[in-house]
């Protein structure tokens, strides 16, 4: 079986030299660099499975990076940022960032993340156990191609958009949390703020809602959290 392939971009080659030795040896396939023109060839050519993107860089920043990447792959893409840089996360998230680490972080809780997200975006082998395609009125979802369909057009999701619509639409009528979804939807217990959460909600209603800013499918209940109205 081929192994994954992650792809880290960092200025800092501390960063970039300590991740490909955790990575390495839980038996990635690494590639890194130091600055965006090079991350967006790799990119293309080497394809990888995740890429881990620093926001600040030389020439291209990660966010630009990113808002390019979004409109050629739905490649999974961890975002590294300096602690503090809050509007910055934000709009990483928006231009279609699956999560984000915040600076100074554990090698090891990075790794994990990783693992994280390409076990929810890997199509099993055995695509019985992957879970049942939801149809509803207008709206469809398929966790074995991971394609959805908006009154019969084909909506494209980057990896956690998929993940979370369909785990809200898999329990229709179910409120919960944002810190239920970053933990049920994200695999991990998480240690940042749950905007992200809200970020990827909004992502969602500009994608399927016929009318974002009174949403069909995806309700806000409000002091609460989220569900999805079948």
């Amino acid at each position: 079986m081929s192994r994954a392939k992650v792809l880290v971009v960092d200025d800092e080659h501390v960063v970039t030299e300590v991740l490909e030795q955790y990575l390495r040896r839980d038996d990635f396939e690494v590639a890194t660099t130091d600055n965006g023109e090079t991350a967006l060839h790799l990119a293309r050519e080497w394809a990888p499975d995740l890429i881990v993107l620093d926001l600040m860089l030389p020439k291209f920043d990660g966010i630009e990076i990113c808002r390019t990447l979004r409109q050629e792959s739905r490649v999974p893409i961890i975002m590294l940022t300096a602690r503090g840089e809050t509007t910055d996360r934000i709009v990483g998230l928006e231009m279609g960032a699956d999560d984000y680490v915040v600076k100074p972080f554990s090698p090891g809780e990075l790794v994990a993340r990783i693992k994280a997200v390409l076990r929810r975006t890997a199509i099993p082998a055995n695509l019985a156990t992957s879970g049942e395609a939801l149809r509803f009125p207008g709206f469809s979802l398929n966790p074995q191609t991971r394609l959805v369909e908006v009154r019969g057009k084909r909506v494209d999701l980057t990896a956690k958009e998929f993940d979370l619509v369909y785990f809200l639409a898999s329990r229709p009528g179910q409120v919960f949390t944002r810190d239920q979804l970053m933990n049920d939807v994200w695999d991990y217990t998480y240690a940042g703020d749950a905007s992200t959460v809200t970020v990827h909600i909004r992502r969602l209603r500009e994608k399927i809602e016929p009318d974002p800013a009174r949403p069909r499918f995806l309700k806000t209940v409000w002091g609460v959290g989220y569900k999805f109205e079948a």
